[in-house]
């Protein structure tokens, strides 16, 4: 085995070109061809290869370094075989080796000045119609049109870039083999354009207009990564662990621009449009901190962390018409901007985990959804005594039977009953659900969670109070999964014995209600003869206006009540 040297090969005119990824360590075992590092100039992210198969013995190279032609990235410990001998087709192209650069071939830009000029049959003075065309750009194949950056009109000058084309492996921009006059522009945002395929015309003397200098071609050259059929698979991952890597200073940059040209692509590589599609996230909102304006992977977690942290909002979250800060997109005041210091002493705290999650929930379900509440109150005397009679006969077994178990299966047997306030809007259907999952909110020391009873129709008192209280302790513990807060079809907010006569709650999307209960209390009741001392429960039942119509919430609320005044109606 002999120590070799691999350096960067011929990558054109580029020089001080950063390392964004190191795709290898110590240690590996690599092929020739394999890519090594990922470079980005300001034209193009590219992917260098090894000339040379082995072990990785030292790497020469850290993330952020500048490179340029004959820097050496690595050692190997390789055999004389090892060397990569690149087939004729791979020659000329920046994954190409140093040792054995090629004649580069002639560019469709370098035929088409020469073609216009001889169908004009003009001489040097006379503005000859100049056909530019998509030059070499490797074994790329329809690459989308992401931007435009000249119209017609303009005045282009030679090599100056007229379109930003993009693969699954990088942006590039496209420049003019002429220059002139912009009289028309064959390509519009989104076409797939391929090598020789026509994207301008341009009016302008026929002399000014020649083969690409050799500093073009091997620009041309240099957007073009050309990876081994061994990378080329890899090549996906790559991209989204370049925008992952890069360092760059973002942290100072605002992370939303509501006011994105309309109509205008993000500049953005493929991976980092998928990760932005996975995430939920408008990329024609988040403002990019690459060169020129290119959005990076840390552009699109730090617009995600500023929306949670209820710093920036989207278009969509704010309604039509564009959000702009402090509610302005919706026809209101900017929200106050106050000192609070100055008229007396502070303290900041941040606000929890969960209420950072919670709280762009609830202002969503309460701005989208038209809630109305209807208030009314159960006699709960009977019950009450037969809860108290239930806990002092288990008493031995540990299980504590609450009011909520009852309000749960109450609720259940309501729900069945009038089955639109166990459902949810799907666009302009109503899901009807046959099962029966009930949400019970529980206070924890860093906010409200909501575990959820699954199947509550199946279960007796005992069993859900047993429930209840293995769910609420691990609530407070913070140790309930995501699977025990999910799939509700409607809620119990209990405010149990803290206080309150009524509220409104707000309602749980994707659930169409939710039921709020205070604490009970002991009035005078008119039985037609006499008052009566008897234990009142208050309700509060929201509902969605969409869904619900406000003489079924009132029969719901006065079956609900029928019920637990008198628990027998359940079987029935």
């Amino acid at each position: 085995m002999a120590s070799v040297e691999v350096k960067v090969p011929d990558i054109g005119d580029f020089k001080d070109v950063a390392v964004i990824e190191v795709l290898v360590q110590p240690g590996d075992r690599i092929k020739p061809e394999q890519s090594l590092v990922t470079v980005e100039s300001d034209k193009a992210s590219m992917e260098i290869p090894s000339s040379h198969g082995g072990v990785v013995k030292e790497l020469k190279i850290k993330l952020g370094d500048k490179l340029s032609e004959g820097s050496v990235l690595l050692v190997l410990e390789a055999s004389d075989a090892g060397a990569a001998s690149p087939a004729p087709a791979e020659q000329g192209r920046v994954g190409a080796q140093a040792s054995t650069p090629a004649a580069p071939a002639p560019s469709a830009p370098a035929l088409a000045p020469a073609q216009a000029s001889a169908r004009t049959g003009g001489g040097e003075s006379q503005p000859a119609a100049i056909e530019v065309r998509v030059p070499d750009i490797g074994d790329f194949k329809d690459v989308a049109v992401i931007e435009l950056l000249v119209k017609p009109g303009d005045a282009v000058r030679l090599e100056q870039s007229l379109i930003t084309v993009e693969s699954d492996k990088a942006s590039m921009e496209i420049p003019s083999s002429a220059a002139g006059v912009l009289k028309e522009l064959k390509v519009g945002l989104g076409d797939k354009v391929n090598i020789g395929d026509l994207i301008a015309v341009i009016e302008g003397a026929a002399g000014e207009s020649a083969a690409p200098p050799p500093a073009a071609a091997r620009a041309e050259a240099a957007a073009t990564p050309a990876p081994s059929p061994e990378t080329a698979g890899k090549a996906a991952p790559a991209s989204q662990g370049r925008a992952g890597e890069r360092i760059l200073p973002t942290a100072a940059l605002a992370p939303h621009e509501p006011a994105a040209p309309a109509g205008k692509l993000p500049h953005a590589s493929p991976s980092v449009r998928k990760f932005a599609r996975e995430l939920g996230v408008p990329l024609e909102e988040v403002r990019g901190s690459g060169p020129k304006g290119r959005i990076l992977q840390e552009d699109v977690q730090n617009f995600t962390k500023a929306v949670m942290r209820g710093d920036a909002r989207t278009q969509m979250a704010a309604g039509k018409g564009g959000a702009a800060a402090g509610g302005a997109g919706l026809g209101l005041l900017p929200w106050p901007e106050v000192d609070f210091a100055k008229f007396g002493p502070v303290e900041r705290k941040d606000l929890s985990r969960i209420r950072k999650i919670a709280g762009p929930n609830l202002h969503r379900n309460w701005v989208m959804i038209p809630h109305v509440t209807n208030h009314d109150d159960a006699d709960i005397t009977e019950l009450e005594a037969f809860r108290l009679q239930l806990n002092k006969e288990n008493e031995k077994s540990g299980v504590k039977v609450t009011m909520l178990a009852f309000l749960i299966k109450a609720c259940v047997a309501a729900l069945k009953q009038f089955p639109e306030f166990n459902s949810s809007l799907d666009g302009e259907q109503v899901v009807l659900k046959r099962y029966w999952n009930i949400g019970f909110a529980a206070d924890t020391p860093n906010g409200l969670v909501v575990p959820v009873i699954k199947e509550a129709d199946r279960k007796g008192i005992l069993q859900i109070s047993t429930e209840m209280s293995e769910l609420a302790k691990k609530a407070r513990d913070g140790k309930l999964s995501p699977t025990e807060m999910s799939g509700a079809t409607f809620t119990i907010s209990s405010l149990g014995g803290i206080g309150g006569r009524y509220f409104t709650p707000i309602i749980n999307a994707p659930e169409v209600a939710i039921l709020g209960v205070c604490r009970s209390r002991t009035e005078p009741v008119w039985d037609g003869q006499q008052f009566q001392p008897r234990l009142v429960l208050p309700l509060s039942l929201s509902w969605d206006h969409r869904v619900v119509d406000g003489a079924a919430a009132a029969r719901f609320n006065a079956f609900l009540g029928a019920i637990l005044a008198d628990f027998r109606r359940m079987l029935l």
